[in-house]
């Protein structure tokens, strides 16, 4: 029985990678530019032509993908009071530099890279490293907090890099061969593989929607490099990992290509922000007991709990209490899916809903639009004597919630700024919603610079992540 059980052990490995090799027939060759894209170049289709190749190892995939993976290095500067002079009041502000280290991929022979925006967030300084050792100053073209993803670009010259295809539209399933290529603890270039643990995350991170889940080895330093199949393609772009640690513990996620194409699309066309496309409806997630409620074998899909008037859901006939079943035939779980397969989408494209309402099935068009800029912003900095001095703020419309990722279905006077005044010294932040003064809501600005202009002694109600605030100044 030992030789059989070794023999068996050995088979499993070379079974996996033929599998993961398999109908070369169905693939091309990359290289071609796809219509639409940007100048990005099509995802590979021509894996290692057989098992000799293959070397019974993955040096080949590597060999494609590892030069045009790079590292980032990001440099930002901290004014800083020590904390023990703070204590007393005094102290002089002294300026420390703040290093950060991540990965990206060289996504266009031109210099373009695609990394996760908390690499480079807040930095004053930007450099690239190629496989080669070669370093590049770089330049921001878009960064975007909520996908955690940015676009940067050096300039290599006449030189065409390397490139790493964005496989956006690639049929993953679970169970599929994966790399991970990074730089993680500083250390080097450094490759892992496994397998994807699970597909369309929706109960994990933030902004994103649905991640893609995947027990190769990620760790600090590996933030912005890609996740590749096995023909050399970026099926996502590794971003955090759920760890009591804070290393790899086999739990990690990145964001799917087909996001990240259309950021890197985004930036090459010169936009500075990612505008994500509206739909104007709220769902809920079916559980066990919605379903035995609306007579369904097993819970299936979101039902519609809120319309946004005259929004593009309610333009195309979605009412409140329709169960959303897939979207683009993908099935649908929660309003994070939903939103999800919304922004891979452009503006004035269309989204096709399957809907159902009393036992019928019907299919929507939803053409995607930017979110209302209504009520508008009236942006402006409170002055006076009064509570809220300093604080900037905004109306709240679907546009700005989604700028700043707040439900677009707020209304109010969003906080986006504090600056020296007595909101600062009584503890406002950016990010409160201002719902009533001395007890009579305020909508907009104007009425709250009116209500606060002519007050004495007043009680404010701030909304902050969620929960109300009653404070009395």
């Amino acid at each position: 029985m030992g030789p059989v059980l070794r023999l068996s052990r050995l088979c499993i490995p070379v079974l996996a990678l033929l599998a993961a090799c398999s109908d070369p027939a169905a693939r091309t060759e990359a290289g071609a530019v796809a219509p639409g894209s940007a100048g990005l170049v099509q995802p590979n289709r021509a894996p290692p032509a057989n098992f000799t190749t293959m070397k019974m190892s993955f040096s080949p995939v590597v060999k494609r993908a590892a030069p045009a993976v790079v590292s980032v290095f990001s440099q930002r500067t901290v004014r800083q009071i020590d904390p023990f002079f703070e204590f007393f009041g005094g102290g002089v502000p002294r300026n420390r530099v703040e290093g950060s280290l991540g990965s990206g991929s060289i996504v266009r022979a031109d210099g373009v890279i695609v990394t996760n925006n908390h690499v480079i967030a807040g930095a004053d300084e930007v450099m690239v490293q190629l496989a080669d050792k070669r370093q590049f100053p770089a330049k921001v073209l878009l960064a975007d907090e909520r996908s955690d993803l940015a676009v940067l670009k050096i300039n290599p010259g006449a030189e065409s890099l390397p490139v790493l295809p964005l496989a956006a539209h690639e049929q993953l399933e679970v169970g599929d061969l994966v790399l991970a290529i990074g730089n993680p603890f500083g250390v080097g270039q450094t490759v892992t593989n496994g397998i994807i643990s699970a597909l369309a995350r929706t109960e994990v991170g933030s902004g994103v929607g649905q991640y893609i889940q995947t027990d190769a080895a990620v760790n600090p330093g590996n933030s912005g490099g890609p996740l590749v199949d096995m023909a050399g393609n970026i099926i996502g772009v590794n971003t955090f990992i759920v760890s009591r640690s804070g290393s790899n513990s086999g739990v990690s996620f990145a964001i799917p290509a087909a996001l990240v194409q259309r950021v890197v699309e985004t930036a090459v066309g010169g936009a500075k922000s990612l505008v994500r496309p509206w739909l104007g409806l709220h769902t809920k997630a079916v559980d066990s007991e919605i379903a035995s409620s609306l007579g369904m074998a097993r819970p299936e899909g979101a039902v519609v709990t809120a319309v946004y008037p005259g929004s593009p859901a309610e333009e195309a006939g979605v009412g409140v209490g329709d169960l959303v079943i897939s979207v683009d035939g993908q099935s649908v779980t929660d309003d994070s899916g939903l939103g999800y397969v919304a922004q891979t989408h452009r503006i004035g494209e269309s989204l096709s809903l399957k809907l159902r309402k009393g036992g019928a099935d019907r299919t929507v068009s939803i053409r995607l639009q930017a979110p209302p800029a209504s009520p508008p912003r009236d942006q402006r900095t409170l002055s006076g004597r009064q509570p809220m001095q300093g604080a900037t703020v905004i109306n709240l419309s679907p546009a700005a919630a989604d700028e700043f990722g707040l439900d677009p279905f707020q209304r109010g006077v969003l906080i986006i700024k504090i600056g020296n005044g007595f909101a600062a010294r009584l503890g406002f932040q950016a990010g409160d919603i201002l719902r009533k003064v001395n007890g009579r809501p305020v909508s907009t600005v104007a009425e709250a610079a009116s209500a606060l202009s002519t007050v004495g002694v007043a009680t404010l109600t701030i909304e902050r992540n969620g929960e109300e605030i009653n404070a009395r100044f």
